[in-house]
Order: C-alpha cells, then structure tokens, then sequence
C-alpha cells in the first residue's frame, strides 16, 4: 500500500461488490450467458492507470450478482464508505457494482451518507471475458470522476456519463450505454480523463429521504419490511390485503410500508387503491411513485396517499425504509 500522506499522493479507494463487470462467460463472444462476480477487484484494476498524483487502494466488499444485493452488504458498504471518507487523503471511493440494482445502492448510500467526497458506482454490460469489455473504461471513467477536486456525493458512471443517485435509471437490458437521469440530465461527461460538468454534484432534500448515517442504520437488525406493488390495468387489491392477512396474523416480520408504482401523476385503480387505504387505516406507511421513467408526481388537494414526487418505486421504497427506521430509532 502507498504511503500517500508521505509521498504526497491523494488515494482513490475501489471497493468491489462483483456484478457483470467481474463476470465471466466460457466464451469471449458471449455477453450474456456469463456468471457475474468472478473476477476480483484487485484483478479489475490490473489494466488501469491511475490520474496523475492518485493512488489507487482495492478492497473486496463482496462478490455478488447485483440482482441478489440486500441491505447486509448496503450496510458494510456504507460502514467501509464512511471509514475511507473519514481518511484526510482519500480524494474519494469507487464501488465496482452490478447494474440490476445499482440506482437502489446509490440511492441508499447518498441517503445515509450525504458524502461531502465523491462517491462513484462503475459498472459493465459486458463481462470481463468479453472480446470487448466495457468495464475498464468506466473503471477508469470513475476514479477520474472520483479524484476531481470538488466532486461530492453519490454518482454512477457508465459509458462516458456521469449520473446523480437520485435520478440515474437502468433503461435498456444490454446495450453498453444503458442508463439515464431522465429530464433532469446528467450531472457531466468524462472526456479523455476530464470531467465536463453540466450541473451540480447530487444532493438529497431534506424531505426526500431521512439522513441517518452509516453507524446508526448499521445498528438496526430488523429492517422495516417495505413492498412494491403495481398499479396496471385490472388490478386488485388482492395482493395488499394478503400482506394485511400476514400482519394480523403475526408473522415474524410484517409489512410496515407500501409504495405503489403508480401510473401517470400518481393515479391508481380504484380497487388497488381501496386496498391502499384499508393498509393505511391499518397502520401501514402507503406512499405513491409513479411508473414513468421521467417527471414528478405533482400532488393534489384531495389526495388521500402520499406520493414520492420524482422518485421511482424502487427508490421510494428506500425512502420510505429509512423513514421507518428512523421513526423506530427515535
């Protein structure tokens, strides 16, 4: 390990957590029937060159496929994250990640930590066995964004672009170039090294999610159980009142939050809705998000739920967890 404070250097730590970009398949031409989470961190930073006067520092988190992510490795994530931000000469953290839920691990993280340091999610559509990988580029995409001074909070890169936590969304299943921040845009583009920002570094409002940092969410050891039910045409409200049935019937952990993925500005079928209402009459936090990929709830006078304003269901239901947890700590 370099003794950056001695030597002068500014280190740039890359936890590793698997996902596509440390997979491998038994071909090089095959870039989809590979197993993630192969591949060390150590070993994804072998090819890669770090900016001028940064030190680069690998620590293995996990080795996982991104779809099976959950809150145990959130909380050592956010634990090593604050650990490494606390260090004066670390410039910032990378976290190589698997795409299926890297917004959700974004969203967490700003909301925990709020970092005033950059912290980046790299990722790959392609595995490292590829005959044409796209993980290294976006490695190297993120330590730039990482080592740029001024840089703060939590940011995903991929091909070339720089997204906030609060508004990137996976939008395509394969192409390299899979995400977007919707109609609020990208926080900036890495060129050749550079960072081009167009906007300012993310920053959650006060009302979007609770601020509960790493150590304290770190002490919970039941996390409030938070579903995702859709809105869609013909839907019932079957769903929620069996989630209900399990609450009355004392199950070990019972539901104590809903979002619904609503459609449009937050509507929802009249049946899905009525089910809504009973869950929260019942003691159930209901909150709405709606089901399109850009834009805000705009709220109404005469609405009886909730809503998440421009959050996606999967990051409502983060916001609404924390909250939870935090109404339970206090």
């Amino acid at each position: 390990m370099v003794n950056s404070l001695s030597s002068g250097l500014r280190r740039v730590v890359v936890l590793g957590t698997g996902g596509t970009i440390a997979g491998r398949a038994a071909s090089g031409g095959d870039n989809i029937g590979y197993t993630a989470g192969q591949v060390g961190v150590a070993d994804l930073l072998g090819g890669v060159d770090a900016p001028d006067g940064v030190a680069l520092e690998a620590e293995q988190v996990a080795q996982l496929d991104s779809k099976d992510m959950g809150f145990d490795v959130w909380l050592q994530l956010a634990q090593r994250c604050a650990f490494w931000l606390s260090e004066a000469d670390v410039a910032g953290v990378v976290i190589t990640h698997g795409t299926d839920t890297i917004e959700e691990t974004a969203y967490f993280l700003q909301a925990v930590l709020a970092p005033g340091k950059p912290v980046v999610l790299a990722c790959a559509m392609r595995p490292a066995s590829s005959l044409s990988p796209d993980g290294p580029q976006n490695v190297r995409d993120a330590i730039a964004v990482a080592a740029t001074p001024g840089a703060q909070g939590v940011t995903v890169v991929c091909a070339g672009t720089v997204h906030g936590s609060l508004d990137v969304q996976k939008v395509h299943p394969y192409r390299p170039d899979a995400f977007s921040s919707g109609d609020a845009g990208p926080i900036g583009y890495v060129e050749e090294g550079a960072v081009r920002l167009l906007r300012d570094w993310p920053r959650l409002p006060v009302s979007a999610a609770s601020k509960i940092p790493a150590t304290k969410a770190g002490a919970a050891t039941h996390w409030p159980r938070v579903e995702i039910v859709t809105s869609h045409a013909g839907a019932t409200g079957a769903i929620v009142d069996l989630l209900l049935q399990e609450r009355a019937a004392g199950v070990a952990e019972p539901i104590r939050g809903l979002v619904l993925a609503a459609t449009g500005n937050g509507t929802v079928h009249h049946a899905l809705e009525a089910a809504a209402l009973r869950a929260q009459d019942a003691g159930v936090a209901v909150l709405r998000a709606t089901r399109c990929a850009s834009g805000r709830i705009l709220p109404r006078a005469d609405d009886r739920l909730r809503d998440a304003g421009a959050l996606t269901p999967v990051k409502a239901r983060i916001a609404l967890m924390l909250e939870l947890l935090e109404a339970t700590a206090a």
